[in-house]
């Protein structure tokens, strides 16, 4: 299985004259150029059998302004099945271009695997942390699901004492929770 990743080295700029670089768009496959929306970026792009149907689909990220610059870029992920179709979107599944604090973008890629995907994320300063969030296919919903949350943090002067691991899944950490649905700000703003 190939796959294609795509990612685009963004510099920061001063906000009045940010600008996006979409030159990578025009090396997208034809299948997925539809779904890059005006005043967005591909970002990332993987292929794979996301729905289990024994045809390759697309994990496509993309990338636009916030309104307000200082928030940094915006991400949507979107599932393209091997016909063509928008099958489901996430506005909420990969963390924004300056959520990384410090470290500045916290994503760190997308793996594609037969009927899943995971969206990996990993920044910090001082502390870091790494927050890998896995969705499957549900053949009886026919949708993408929440299956798993890997979440690592550590402080870099003693990381052997300060270490904390937590795999979250369902259905006793959280429930039943939709791709369309879930918002990685809510989960980590969630005081637990």
């Amino acid at each position: 299985m190939r796959t294609l990743i795509i990612l685009l080295a963004l510099f920061a700029a001063p906000a009045a004259a940010q600008e996006f670089d979409c030159r990578a768009t025009g090396s997208l496959p034809a299948a997925v150029q539809p779904f890059v929306e005006r005043g967005s970026c591909a970002i990332a792009l993987e292929r794979g059998d996301l729905d289990r149907d024994g045809r390759s689909d697309y994990l496509l990220v993309l990338e636009r302004p916030a309104p307000d610059p200082e928030e940094g870029r915006l991400r949507s992920l979107l599932v393209i099945t091997a016909s063509g179709r928008l099958a489901a979107k996430g506005d909420g599944v990969v963390l924004c271009s300056r959520c990384g604090g410090l470290w500045g973008d916290p994503l760190e890629g997308v793996e594609v695997r037969p009927g899943q995907f995971t969206v990996s994320h990993y920044a910090g300063s001082a502390w870091r942390w790494r927050l890998d969030f896995t969705f499957a296919y549900s053949r009886r919903d026919r949708a993408w699901q929440l299956v798993r949350i890997y979440e690592v943090s550590f402080h870099t002067g003693d990381p052997e004492k300060t270490m904390k691991i937590r795999v979250s899944r369902p259905p006793r950490h959280f429930g039943k929770i939709d791709l369309r649905r879930f918002d990685a700000e809510k989960w980590m703003q969630r005081g637990s």
